[in-house]
C-alpha cells in the first residue's frame, strides 16, 4: 500500500523541518478516497487513518460509511447542509484565497501564535474538513459497484447526484439534465458522466419487477436514462407496470416541459409594428417625446410649456402567421433530442398564430401532427431503433410548406443515412432555396455529445445552415428569433 507523503514547512530560523499536520490529515483522506474508487478491496489502515482523522476535527463517523445517505447525514446533522451547499464551486474557493491573503497582511501575526495556517495564510484545518466532505460525495456518487440495483438504490444515489450537483453550485438534476451552468469550469462534462452512471444503474436494475410494485415504483425519480429504458421496453408491459411507467414518463414530460416554457416565455412577443397607430391611452403615453416635439411652445415669460400635440408610444405587435415543423428521427441514439424537441414542439404549439407539425421517422414516417399539444402521447407512439430513411420523412414534410417564407423546418438527426444521404440534402438543399429556414440539428440533448455524419456537417456549413449539436438553449434562441 502507498504510504501518504508527509508534509513539511520549513522553519526560517531552524534547519530543522517540521511536518504539517493538516496537510497529512488532508492526504490520508484523498488517499481513502483514490483506494475506495480504484480498488475493490478495503485497506484497512487508510480506514482506519480517516476515522481517526473524521473523528478529530468533530465531523460525525457515518461521514465514512458508504452506505450512508447525503440526505440521511444531513437529517441526523442539519448543519452540515450549508457546508454541502457550494462546496466545490471555483468562486467561493477563489474568494476564500483572496480573503484569506487580505488576513495575511493585517494578521500574520495572530497566525502566527495560533499555528493553524502555517506562513502561507492558508486555513489548512478548513481544507481538511472540506476534503472530508467532498470525500463523502464523490464516493456515494461514483462508487456505484457492481451487481443488481434496487430501486432504493437508484433513488438513494439520484439523491446523493443531487447533493453532488448542490455542491457544484446547481440545483438537484440540473447538470443531469444539461440545464445548468457548466460547474464553472471545475469539472467539464460532469453532466455527461453523472448521467453515464445513471444509466447503468438503470440497466442494471430489474425494472419490470419494480414497476410492477406500486410501493417500489413510487421510489424512481423519473431522469433521461429511465426514460429511455421505459420507452424501449413499453411493448413489454402490461397492467400495474405499464401505469406506473406511464406516470413516470408523464412526470418527466411535465417536469422538462416546465423549464423549457419559462425559456420560450422569456421572449415570445413579436417585434413592434410601427405601421399600426398607437392606443392613445395614458398608459402608452410618452412622455419624454411629448415634451422634447413641444419645446418651441415654451414661454419663457410665463414659464410654461404649451402643448399642441401628444405622442404616444407603439404597443402593437406583428403577428404573422408562422409554421414550424419538426422532423424527428426516432433511432434509439436520438433518444434525449426526441423528448426534448418533442416537449418544445408542444410549447411553441401552445403560442398565438404559430403553427406546429411533428414528424417522426426511422425506415417508415409518421405525421404526430394531431397529439403535437401531448407530448406524452407522442413519445407513447414513439419507436425506438432500427434504420433511417430521410427521403420518406421529406416526401411528408414538404407538403405541409405552405409559405416558404414564414415556414421553419427542425430536422433532428445524426444524418447517418448511408446510401440515401445524397437524396436526402438534395431535397434539403431545394426546401431551403425556396425561403424556408431550415434548421439541421445534431442534438439537442443534455450535453450535446451526439455525433453528426461529417459529410452532412460539411455541406449544410457550405449550405450556411450550420448544425446545431448542444444545449436546447441554442434551439430555442434560434426557434424564437425567427417565429417572433
Amino acid at each position: 500500500m502507498l504510504e501518504p507523503v508527509p508534509a513539511t514547512t520549513a522553519d526560517p530560523e531552524s534547519p530543522e523541518v517540521s511536518p504539517i499536520p493538516d496537510d497529512n490529515r488532508r492526504q490520508v483522506l484523498y488517499w481513502r478516497l483514490l483506494a475506495r474508487l480504484f480498488d475493490s478491496e478495503e485497506q484497512i489502515a487508510l480506514e482506519s487513518a480517516s476515522l481517526a482523522v473524521v473523528e478529530d476535527i468533530g465531523l460525525p463517523a457515518a461521514l465514512l460509511d458508504p452506505r450512508s445517505s447525503v440526505d440521511s447525514l444531513v437529517q441526523r446533522h442539519p448543519e452540515l447542509a450549508a457546508e454541502f451547499d457550494g462546496l466545490m464551486v471555483p468562486e467561493a474557493e477563489a474568494e476564500a484565497e483572496a480573503e484569506a491573503e487580505a488576513e495575511v497582511g493585517v494578521g500574520a501575526e495572530a497566525g502566527d501564535r495560533d499555528g493553524d495556517g502555517g506562513d502561507d495564510g492558508r486555513d489548512r484545518a478548513d481544507e481538511v474538513r472540506r476534503a472530508a466532505l467532498v470525500s463523502k460525495v464523490l464516493l456515494n456518487v461514483f462508487a456505484t459497484g457492481a451487481g443488481a440495483v434496487s430501486a432504493e438504490q437508484l433513488s438513494r444515489w439520484q439523491s446523493d447526484a443531487g447533493w453532488l450537483e448542490r455542491a457544484l453550485g446547481c440545483r438537484p438534476g440540473e447538470l443531469r439534465g444539461g440545464r445548468g451552468p457548466a460547474a464553472g469550469g471545475l469539472v467539464p462534462g460532469i453532466g455527461a458522466e453523472l448521467a453515464d452512471v445513471e444509466a447503468d444503474l438503470v440497466q442494471r436494475m430489474h425494472l419490470r419487477e419494480v414497476l410492477a410494485d406500486p410501493v417500489l415504483a413510487a421510489r424512481l425519480t423519473p431522469s433521461m436514462s429511465l426514460i429511455e429504458q421505459l420507452l424501449r421496453d413499453k411493448n413489454n408491459l402490461s397492467g400495474v407496470a405499464l401505469a406506473n411507467a406511464k406516470a413516470l414518463i408523464r412526470r418527466f414530460v411535465d417536469e422538462v416541459a416546465d423549464v423549457l416554457r419559462t425559456q420560450v416565455e422569456k421572449s415570445t412577443a413579436g417585434a413592434i409594428d410601427r405601421s399600426v397607430p398607437p392606443k392613445r391611452v395614458y398608459r402608452n403615453l410618452d412622455l419624454d417625446r411629448t415634451v422634447w416635439k413641444n419645446l418651441t411652445n415654451y414661454s419663457p415669460e410665463e414659464e410654461r410649456l404649451y402643448v399642441d400635440r401628444l405622442y404616444y408610444r407603439h404597443t402593437a405587435r406583428r403577428t404573422t402567421p408562422q409554421r414550424l415543423v419538426v422532423v424527428v428521427d426516432q433511432s434509439g441514439s436520438m433518444l434525449d433530442s426526441m423528448v426534448n424537441c418533442t416537449i418544445l414542439a408542444s410549447i411553441f404549439a401552445g403560442l398565438p398564430r404559430v403553427d406546429v407539425h411533428l414528424i417522426a421517422y426511422d425506415t417508415r414516417a409518421i405525421d404526430l401532427t394531431p397529439w403535437v399539444r401531448e407530448p406524452f402521447e407522442v413519445l407513447l407512439r414513439t419507436k425506438l431503433g432500427g434504420g433511417n430513411d430521410g427521403p420518406v420523412a421529406m416526401a411528408m414534410a414538404r407538403p405541409k410548406i405552405a409559405e416558404p417564407k414564414n415556414t421553419v423546418m427542425v430536422w433532428i438527426s445524426d444524418f447517418y443515412e448511408f446510401d440515401r444521404s445524397q437524396p436526402l440534402f438534395e431535397g434539403i438543399e431545394e426546401v431551403h432555396r425556396s425561403g424556408v429556414k431550415f434548421i439541421p440539428v445534431g442534438s439537442v440533448t443534455s450535453f450535446g455529445r451526439q455525433e453528426v455524419n461529417p459529410w452532412f456537417r460539411e455541406r449544410f456549413k457550405a449550405l450556411g445552415t450550420p448544425v446545431i449539436s448542444g444545449r436546447i438553449d441554442k434551439l430555442v434562441h434560434e426557434l424564437k428569433t425567427f417565429l417572433t
